[in-house]
């Protein structure tokens, strides 16, 4: 599923030379806006702003680098079990922190399942649905609980969530990033009807014709809205609200569909759309 980043300056990209985590920073992630979204909508919720947040799956943590820079009170932890990735966080994101910053950010190589002392947190993140990556209903159940316990009283958990009738197809979307500089093409390489899993590739193009095939793969469930939600309430949350994003009247293609305009709204129904992106906020 292709998100759409925020503009940025970046040197030009061959196979070769690209590395592919700045790639993936640039054509996936818009952590300014994330972030945007996860500020309002708590400050929204309780009234107040939140400064502890943990970033489960967190690659390079560039989320929570983001996180720290938009408050001093602000502190921030990540989890993840790939230590190359986060060591790459540490020398191209922390580093481009000020050293009070950086000292407000925790990337620790550890399971989600297993937080140890990683708890007590007013937010928790999972998204680009990272947390697909748990098949059965009772490893994602027992996730959602980690993180129940993991949160503050009147903590809240963001979760990103892609679906619509193309979800479950094979395919491949592509879309130019930073004006042509290159290609990202989302592959949904294989799709299994009956378990709902699904693995899908990330691929990248140059200008110079060549390719960086399979830069990322993901073996996930295709899980569905209900699903979730359901999960979530068993593990204990309160309530979960789904976030839909509203229509850009203004942009819309030649087959009648219109963009999202990046605002999203609590709703309890939305459009039979092909793809879509939503937010889905869970409260202790």
């Amino acid at each position: 599923m292709v998100k759409s980043p925020k503009k940025k300056q970046s040197p030009r990209f061959t196979a070769a030379s690209a590395d592919r985590h700045v790639l993936y920073q640039l054509a996936v992630q818009n952590v300014e806006a994330e972030i945007d979204f996860v500020d309002e909508t708590y400050k929204d919720l309780r009234g107040t702003h939140a400064t502890s947040l943990r970033e489960d799956f967190c690659g390079t943590g560039n989320t929570c680098c983001e996180w720290v820079k938009r408050r001093q009170t602000n502190t921030a932890a990540g989890l993840d079990l790939d230590q190359p990735t986060l060591d790459w966080g540490l020398a191209h994101n922390l580093s481009m922190l000020t050293p009070e910053q950086a000292s407000r950010v925790s990337l620790i190589n550890r399971d989600v399942l297993s937080p140890g002392d990683c708890t007590g947190f007013d937010a928790i993140l999972a998204m680009n649905f990272s947390y697909w990556i748990f098949k059965t209903r009772q490893s994602l159940l027992a996730y959602f609980k980690s993180i129940h316990e993991s949160l503050n009283q009147g903590g809240i958990l963001f979760l990103d969530f892609y679906g619509g009738y193309e979800s479950c197809q094979e395919l491949r979307e592509e879309r130019n990033v930073e004006d042509d500089l290159f290609t990202y093409i989302w592959d949904q390489a294989s799709f299994n009807p009956i378990t709902h899993e699904m693995t899908c590739n990330i691929d990248f193009e140059f200008n110079d014709g060549s390719k960086l095939k399979k830069a990322f793969t993901y073996h996930w469930r295709l899980w569905s809205l209900p699903e979730i939600r359901e999960l979530l309430l068993e593990a204990g949350f309160a309530r979960s609200t789904v976030y839909w994003e509203g229509d850009d009247e203004d942009d819309i293609d030649d087959e009648g569909n219109m963009a999202g305009n990046g605002i999203f709204e609590p709703a309890e129904a939305g459009e039979p759309c092909a793809t879509f992106i939503c937010y889905i906020v869970a409260e202790r």
